[in-house]
């Protein structure tokens, strides 16, 4: 049942949990319309099954991805995951009127109106998964900084003092002047990696 401010306790960081409340959200959603799509694909998978007796079940689903829908719209995805929410979201308004156009088709030409709809219903509910996959995997990249030009600069000169210091050291078999060629260049490692 819908309580005032709870699409607000959706949004991300709001959660007093590890994970928050936008994967326990995006999990009973997952659940949910997994079971949604079985139900429409075993209906697409027999076009014998869309007549008269179909039709309670399918208005049923149909709600169904209209309800998913709606919870959906009501979970600000993390960052970078906006694109990819928007789709699943436009796929799911596309499956749900698909599946409209094919409920009109049964009450008005029955299984044979319905045959001529059952491809396109079909990529519909393809697009969902599609959509779905694409949500559950996409992970959300972090944006890699690139060091300042004088950072790489330096470390560029520390790793060739470096390499110049370790080759003298190991060609005179002078050690103290080896090992100041590779804390040089361990160096250039630790302030590139700052």
């Amino acid at each position: 049942m819908y309580r005032p401010g709870m699409i607000a306790s959706l949004r991300p960081g709001t959660g007093t949990g590890a994970a928050g409340p936008y994967a326990g959200t995006m999990a009973g959603f997952w659940s949910g319309l997994s079971s949604t799509l079985r139900g429409l694909e075993a209906f697409a998978a027999d076009g014998d099954r869309l007549d008269e007796e179909a039709l309670g079940p399918l208005r049923t689903l149909q709600y169904r991805l209209h309800r998913s829908g709606e919870v959906l719209a009501g979970v600000r995805p993390p960052e970078g995951a906006s694109a990819v929410h928007a789709e699943l979201r436009d796929s799911l308004v596309a499956a749900r009127d698909a599946t409209a156009e094919l409920i009109e088709a049964i009450e008005v030409g029955g299984r044979e109106a319905a045959a001529q709809l059952l491809f396109e219903w079909r990529g519909a509910l393809f697009r969902v998964r599609l959509a779905r996959h694409r949500v559950s995997t996409r992970p959300v990249a972090e944006p890699r900084r690139l060091p300042p030009p004088r950072t790489a600069a330096t470390a560029t000169g520390l790793v060739a003092a470096g390499a110049v210091a370790f080759v003298a050291g190991a060609a005179l078999l002078m050690w103290p002047l080896w090992a100041v060629g590779l804390a040089l260049l361990g160096g250039s490692l630790l302030l590139v990696r700052r």
